[in-house]
């Protein structure tokens, strides 16, 4: 009976550690610098430098390399990231951005798709009150 009790503690030990042997941290999230590029109704190509704090991420040094007239200046970037996948290095989950413009005024861009790894992938739609600043499509976005 004592082996018995041996063993079963031994048992859970190794459950534990084995549990305990992934990286569970978000230390490899989506912070950091991406460029993306959105092609469909309108082509579009920005680079930001994303910081997510839990499933909070915000934006800044947002600056678009294609000419468009629905973000000249300002604005901000608000999203979300639901971690899920493994816990061994590999970032999986759903992501969620928008940009809202500063000047002018009355212009979002929403990006929604999946992280895998250094790469989100999925669809944008853009709203906007100024003229040409409307469409949709699908999404690239790379970690720099």
């Amino acid at each position: 009976m004592k082996q018995f009790g041996i063993a079963i503690v031994l048992a859970v030990g190794v459950i534990l550690v084995a549990c305990g042997g992934g990286t569970s941290s978000n230390a490899d999230n989506v912070t950091g610098n991406w460029t993306a590029t959105l092609t469909g109704t309108q082509d579009l190509t920005f680079s930001t430098s994303l910081q997510s704090n839990g499933s909070t991420v915000t934006g800044t040094n947002l600056s678009f390399s294609t000419s468009t007239p629905c973000f000249t200046s300002g604005g901000t970037q608000t999203g979300s990231f639901i971690l899920s996948g493994n816990f061994t290095g590999n970032i999986t989950g759903a992501f969620q951005l928008t940009i809202t413009s500063g000047t002018p005024s009355g212009n979002t861009l929403v990006l929604q798709g999946t992280v895998n790894n250094n790469t989100i992938t999925g669809t944008w739609k853009l709203t906007g009150s100024t003229e040409g600043c409307t469409g949709n499509g699908t999404f690239t976005s790379t970690r720099m």
